[in-house]
């Protein structure tokens, strides 16, 4: 396992949950106003609270990764694989609730981030065993 690329899952963790607290923010900012895009429960609006709450999910997902692959003795390659996928699944995820936000027929790019972190999380389990 490349010990520069875990770095990676640190550094977006803590980044990817700083970006929870700002899209927080930025979505308290009119989260009083019941017609705020369509209502509380208007689409636009719940796939932007879900992208929120993604980063805070992925961050500490991210995390999670970087405590227990630095928790084993012996790093092995498919947590490269891991790494990776679990970089990519948590810079898609709110990706997609944005774009499915405002384009609802792009639903369908949940195939990216889903599928990336079911490898992410096959590859750990791998690894662990």
């Amino acid at each position: 396992m490349n010990a520069d690329l875990l770095r990676w899952n640190l550094v977006f963790a803590w980044g990817w949950i700083l970006l929870g607290f700002i899209s927080g923010m930025l979505l308290g900012l009119c989260f009083h106003r019941a017609d705020w895009l369509g209502g509380y429960s208007s689409w636009p609006r719940r796939m932007l609270r879900l992208g929120h709450i993604s980063f805070f999910g992925l961050g500490v997902t991210n995390l999670c990764f970087f405590v227990t692959a630095c928790s084993l003795e012996v790093l092995p390659a498919s947590l490269n694989i891991a790494s990776i996928a679990f970089l990519i699944g948590g810079v898609t995820m709110p990706l997609c609730c944005a774009l499915t936000a405002f384009v609802p027929r792009a639903r369908h790019s949940f195939a990216v981030p889903v599928v990336s972190l079911l490898v992410a999380g096959a590859a750990t389990f791998w690894s662990l065993l």
